[in-house]
């Protein structure tokens, strides 16, 4: 039998999330249309775990009035109900880690959800494209990447879209969801790019989509980077930060290479060497691998 609920896809920002989504969204929408791409400004997957609204839809009352604080300590509860009301997969972006709450369990409990697809990247491209997103130079995206308590919406506004996602570092951000006790498929974006049908075959297997390989091959080529990019060019994209330039940007695997100083990779492999050899970007030896450098695109 389908499990019902929600379907977590987390991820540290800028690893790939937009893509699984837009993936998903071309896979439940291809049948339904001769086109052969998908409307960026349109990926309607669900509610992004940290809107302020469906929140306040899911505990039944307004945060306005509430500090930071006080909505973290509900959001559990927001997502448990929401998940016991669904009567079919949902899929919901997070950028939070799956931390521990003051409450004593995890933001994302086991009873709250039907599983969570975890998108990790080589945290040296993650860099780069981090520091694009926020508009910060590549120096502050590696130390940000290496705050623990480092937290997106921060500040105590009361009325912004979105409430504070804690991230804490990258390193935390991949182990708090790794580590969890939620059922978990771990997919690399080096992988999506290299070996594409049978990563996201597995994706659409976990999910619980159409996973035969025509319907995976046609999704595939309707959320191609460059498809999605010229569309952001010519119409814009909702999902673009302000201090952005643009959202779509390279989406390649090797970027570091051309942009990323020594002393800005020695950084970023002193802060997260032990993540990143759990994820095979760096070896026994501390060198960095093959899976961490382009490699031609497979179907």
């Amino acid at each position: 039998m389908m499990p019902t609920g929600i379907f977590w896809l987390a991820s540290y920002p800028k690893s790939g999330n937009t893509w699984l989504r837009s993936f998903i969204f071309a896979m439940q929408n291809q049948a339904k249309t001769d086109l052969t791409t998908i409307d960026i400004n349109q990926l309607q997957t669900g509610a992004i775990a940290s809107s302020r609204h469906w929140l306040a839809n899911g505990l039944g009352v307004e945060l306005g009035s509430h500090s930071v604080e006080q909505i973290e300590s509900y959001r559990s509860d927001a997502y448990r109900f929401i998940h016991s009301q669904l009567t079919e997969p949902a899929y919901h972006k997070i950028h939070d880690a799956n931390h521990m709450c003051a409450s004593g369990q995890r933001l994302c409990p086991l009873d709250a959800c039907a599983g969570a697809l975890y998108v990790v990247r080589n945290p040296f491209d993650v860099a780069i494209s981090f520091a694009n997103h926020m508009g910060v130079s590549l120096d502050r995206s590696i130390e940000m990447m290496g705050t623990r308590d480092f937290a997106l919406l921060a500040n105590d506004k009361k009325y912004q879209p979105q409430v504070r996602q804690r991230m804490g570092t990258w390193s935390d951000h991949v182990n708090s969801w790794v580590d969890s006790d939620l059922p978990m498929l771990l997919v690399r974006y080096e992988d999506m790019q290299s070996n594409s049908l049978a990563s996201f075959t597995k994706v659409s297997q976990f999910l619980h989509l159409p996973d035969d390989a025509h319907s995976v091959k046609k999704a595939i080529a309707m959320c191609h980077f460059d498809k999605l990019k010229t569309q952001e060019d010519k119409h814009g994209f909702k999902e673009r930060p302000v201090k952005s330039k643009a959202f779509f940007r390279k989406g390649i695997v090797g970027d570091w290479q051309d942009t990323l100083s020594q002393s800005q990779i020695d950084k970023l492999i002193t802060d997260h060497a032990t993540v990143m050899q759990r994820l095979g970007y760096l070896d026994d030896e501390m060198q960095i691998t093959p899976l961490c450098y382009p490699s031609k695109m497979s179907l």
